[in-house]
């Protein structure tokens, strides 16, 4: 150990004479464990969010999606699936049909998204067999038949929805729906628009209000008729291995397809939401990290406070040999000791809690009785988090630079200071 080292660590220790000064520098160590705490926290819950969000939208939503540029649906979707599938990383893709429509039960009606998928494929692309809390995925081609049903001869095509906009049509599984398309067609009574009746045979729940409120599911063949597209879809949907490459598979896709196909991958399609939700994390960061400033001007106060008080040892080393250099590294040297000491003790207290952080919630719930996050409102069944490893990385850093940033002046002054001066009324 260096004797800078030394004496910088011999400053720090507590003395009779030096308790003021050891209390400061608890309080300056606190703070920037406090601040490195709360950044680790805070951020880790924003990844946390930021992740459960991407699962909830890919879970409903496929990874990769191709279109047909200007045109009124995709003819020869089939042989674009075959090209989609030899495309290294590609899991799985399949047709979908996507248009607006107007839901209908008894004297309530519901303007919403439909999405004509193929039963067997979809299973494999997304998450709404997971996802559905009633009925199944298969019952959209046949619908199950009611004794009256079979007795008639009558099979219902199906359609699944989403729980919040069963909940707002008053519908259930079981219940008859009109599906009135905009499209129309002409006759001889003129200009009647397209009606077609289906079963709910399903309701989903995503957990996220926007796929749950305005979201519906029919079979391929059931939009095909409806939208009379004939053998024609809106585009393929493309599930693939490592969601976080999609953006460079698709840029393979697109190069294989060539015109007039339109490749556009999860993050290209949900662009603004995800940005903003990075722009509110470094924002968080920023306004975070404030508090380790806060603990960085205690470093200041407290070396200055040292300099003075040790001005007469300041003197005898300058006079024995020591350089403005060796001063300086003693006393630069006490405010990385406390950025390290107190950055060390909000890493434990910060990756202490993050693991346990819903445990935490629920007892502050307990304690004061009341629902930090009700699920009707945030449709979180616990509080995410999640800890990157990277970002800790930067936190950690900062924090460092902050601290010995903050005693790098009082350490210049100290070096500054004449040993004529220290020892003059000595």
């Amino acid at each position: 150990m260096s004797y800078e080292l030394r004496i910088s660590w011999r400053h720090l220790c507590s003395r009779k004479s030096q308790k003021f000064i050891s209390l400061i520098t608890f309080i300056s160590i606190g703070g920037v464990a406090l601040g490195v705490m709360a950044l680790i926290v805070v951020i880790a819950v924003m990844t946390g969010f930021g992740q459960n969000l991407r699962d909830k939208i890919l879970g409903t939503n496929s990874h990769i999606v191709v279109t047909q540029a200007m045109s009124n649906g995709m003819e020869d979707y089939e042989n674009v699936l075959e090209k989609v599938k030899t495309v290294p990383q590609v899991k799985d893709a399949a047709p979908f049909i996507l248009k607006q429509v107007m839901l209908t039960f008894g004297q309530r009606s519901s303007g919403v998204v439909i999405r004509g998928v193929d039963p067997e494929r979809e299973a494999n692309i997304s998450d709404l067999q997971k996802n559905l809390t009633e009925g199944k995925l298969s019952y959209l081609d046949h619908a199950p038949q009611s004794a009256a049903d079979q007795e008639a001869g009558i099979q219902r095509k199906g359609i699944i929805l989403g729980k919040e906009l069963a909940r707002n049509l008053g519908v259930y599984t079981g219940d008859i729906l009109g599906i009135l398309s905009p499209s129309v067609r002409m006759t001889p009574l003129g200009i009647i628009p397209k009606i077609k009746i289906v079963e709910v045979v399903g309701i989903f729940e995503s957990k996220m209000y926007e796929y749950d409120a305005n979201l519906a599911f029919i079979s391929i063949s059931s939009a095909q008729s409806l939208f009379s597209m004939n053998n024609r879809v809106t585009g393929i949907e493309i599930k693939v291995a490592d969601i976080d490459a999609a953006g460079k598979i698709a840029e393979t896709i697109k190069d294989k397809l060539g015109r007039p196909y339109f490749v556009r991958d999860w993050m290209q399609m949900n662009k603004n939401l995800f940005s903003a939700l990075k722009v509110e994390k470094v924002t968080m960061f920023i306004i975070l990290i404030l508090i380790i400033l806060v603990a960085a001007f205690n470093i200041i106060s407290t070396l200055f406070m040292v300099v003075m008080d040790k001005a007469k040892d300041i003197a005898i080393l300058k006079s024995m040999g020591a350089t403005r250099r060796s001063i300086m590294q003693i006393f630069s040297m006490q405010g990385l000791i406390i950025g390290i000491c107190g950055t060390a003790l909000g890493c434990i207290a910060g990756f202490t809690i993050v693991p346990n952080l819903n445990e935490i919630v629920g007892f502050i719930e307990w304690l004061f009785e009341f629902k930090a996050f009700p699920q009707d409102v945030y449709y979180l069944d616990e509080l995410p988090s999640q800890i990157q490893w990277f970002d800790s990385f930067l936190i950690i850093v900062f924090s460092i630079l902050i601290c010995f940033l903050a005693s790098l002046y009082p350490a210049w002054r100290a070096s500054r200071l004449d040993p004529v001066d220290g020892l003059r009324y000595e």
